[in-house]
């Protein structure tokens, strides 16, 4: 009888011990979808940092096409103006062979924030251009620039170290070739940063088809200006439902 009172209450305990760990397990999976949702970007709680893209570094970009690649640092720079994003441009020793900031950010960003560094090569040196990060209230930061192993990774590893969240949008950065590419995104991504491209951070910021813009058309008019692909799938669905 004792041998048997044993092994329920063995038996009750193990069961007891399987339903804590399950919802321990639950509990853990739902604090993990919940950090998914609060960890999203927004306009409301991100900066756009958009580092050295000089007329004179863009010869130096190899691991891309550079009309593609320009094409990337525009629709990067244009989401974020679609979305309300702050966007903070910064330059390296304009006078020198860096050259000046590509002309057409400016003209599509001209009220923007522009800090021109004298000298700094790690633009989190220059004081102006913390500050100004700072002013934002921002602790998601999405960098990009060029070249990305020291314009974009030296200021990656400075902001995380001061404990803000960087996100490194891999395809409006570039540098010398693939090797060297991936070994900076390699230590950004070690030393805590996130990886992501400018069409996720569009989708991203837009979450829904039905929310504004103007009920997702800014989203679409924005890819169809700087996705060849999804324009021709736009103009196939506006085909076969014959609306205008």
């Amino acid at each position: 009888m004792k041998s048997v009172n044993k092994f329920n209450l063995g038996l009750a305990v193990m069961l007891a011990l399987l339903l804590a760990a399950n919802c321990q397990g639950s509990a853990q999976r739902s604090f993990a979808k919940q950090q998914v949702k609060e960890n999203r970007i927004s306009a409301n709680n991100s900066v756009l940092l958009l580092l050295d893209h000089q007329t004179g570094l863009f010869q130096l970009v190899k691991d891309d096409d550079v009309y593609s690649f320009k094409n990337n640092v525009l629709a990067l720079a244009a989401t974020a103006k679609l979305y309300g994003m702050p966007t903070i441009l910064t330059t390296s020793l304009e006078q020198g062979p860096n050259g000046p900031l590509l002309p057409e950010l400016r003209a599509m960003l001209p009220n923007t924030t522009f800090i021109p560094r004298p000298g700094e090569i790690n633009a989190w040196d220059n004081t102006d251009f913390v500050n100004a990060v700072k002013a934002t209230g921002r602790k998601k930061l999405l960098l990009a620039g060029i070249v990305t192993d020291v314009c974009v990774l030296f200021p990656t590893l400075s902001a995380l170290a001061e404990g803000y969240e960087v996100y490194v949008v891999v395809d409006a950065s570039g540098t010398f070739n693939e090797a060297v590419r991936d070994a900076a995104l390699g230590r950004a991504q070690q030393a805590g940063a996130v990886l992501i491209n400018w069409f996720a951070v569009a989708c991203e910021l837009q979450k829904d088809w039905r929310l504004p813009p103007r009920a997702g058309a800014g989203l679409a008019e924005l890819l169809a200006g700087y996705l060849p692909q999804y324009g021709n799938l736009i103009s196939s669905h506006i085909a076969a439902s014959g609306s205008t």
